[in-house]
């Protein structure tokens, strides 16, 4: 494996389960990080050290990490990895603009569409630069963390990142840069659209993904958010083999015909969760503003109705969701008409 020199340190700010395998990784590739977040995590991670593994076979170990509660009083990082939940963005980015001297990159690896205008109303003197994970991330025991599902890492075609590139690469994280990050982040939020229906199943991904109920639930959600988007005219970048307008379709297919068709969509480890599942289990507010959210908000703004991503976020946001099963999700869904 070639040496590639990294330009300098890097902070991952919010280093829950993705910042911190993702800096994790940059680590074991030899690169200077220090993690910005919770203390008790941190103290998880003295205690038990930080191992990293994917679906793929990887392992690598960390006795030892830079661990912060707050932004380092020292230094200056080369990047900032943010991956605060959306609804901490601009705290954030208030602290980075108190902290860095203008010009700082800023590397959004956060879900969501919001992120980079909040972030830059809040930091205008840094750069800041819309990026995207497309894999799973678990926490199947302290200290471990795996990756669960693949892809590689996406981020806008800044100059400065062509840099970082080879620095991503060895570290197992191929970094590919984007004239269409726009696209990019609608697109990955309409896949994203299954993570508060994986939250509602209690079921693992793959598991959930071979329920055609809850399969039929996700594609109601993104017909309604393709409509939403059609008539916003916002393009959408394509992250599967078929088009995004193509995948409600897909997902209501008889179970049979979908194994087929969605091959790569099924390799995830059988116990990988979204996101959401992990939060919601922990007792933590879900993202569901930034998702099903975002949807309602460009539905507002363009006149196009959106009842079943409303439904979700009432859901989420309430103190009691429903218990309902696949097939009453389903039919509530469905039937949720403007």
């Amino acid at each position: 494996m070639s040496s590639v020199q990294a330009p300098g340190p890097v902070w991952v700010l919010g280093a829950g389960l993705v910042g911190t395998y993702l800096g994790g990784r940059l680590a074991l590739a030899g690169c200077q990080v220090h993690f910005i977040g919770r203390r008790s995590f941190g103290e998880t991670l003295a205690a038990h050290g930080l191992t990293l593994t994917d679906l793929d076979g990887f392992q690598g170990r960390l006795d030892t990490v830079s661990w912060h509660t707050t932004l380092p009083a020292e230094g200056e990082p080369a990047l900032v990895l943010l991956c605060v939940k959306s609804a901490d963005t601009a705290g954030a980015a208030r602290q980075l603009a108190e902290r860095l001297k203008g010009g700082s990159r800023v590397l959004s690896f956060q879900n969501g569409v919001d992120n980079m205008g909040t972030l830059r109303a809040n930091a205008p003197e840094l750069i800041a630069v819309a990026g995207m994970v497309p894999f799973n991330v678990s926490q199947p025991a302290p200290g471990r963390l795996h990756q669960g599902t693949s892809g590689a890492l996406l981020a806008d075609n800044d100059a400065s990142l062509q840099a970082w590139q080879g620095v991503f690469s060895r570290a197992g994280l191929p970094l590919h840069l984007r004239d269409d990050m726009a696209a990019v982040q609608w697109a990955k939020l309409l896949l994203n659209l299954n993570n508060p229906i994986n939250a509602l199943s209690g079921l693992p991904l793959r598991e959930q993904l071979l329920d055609r109920d809850w399969r039929a639930c996700t594609a109601a959600l993104m017909e309604e958010a393709l409509a939403v988007l059609d008539r916003a005219g916002q393009s959408l970048a394509r992250l599967t083999p078929l088009p995004p307008a193509a995948l409600p379709t897909l997902l209501r297919t008889h179970n049979w015909l979908f194994r087929r068709a969605a091959a790569r969509m099924l390799r995830i480890d059988a116990q990988a969760r979204s996101s959401m599942a992990d939060d919601v289990a922990r007792g933590r507010v879900p993202e569901i503003d930034a998702l099903c959210g975002a949807v309602v908000r460009l539905g507002r703004r363009v006149g196009v109705a959106t009842p079943r991503n409303a439904l979700m976020v009432s859901a989420f946001l309430s103190t009691e969701r429903p218990q309902r099963s696949a097939q009453a999700w389903r039919r509530t869904l469905e039937s949720a008409l403007s």
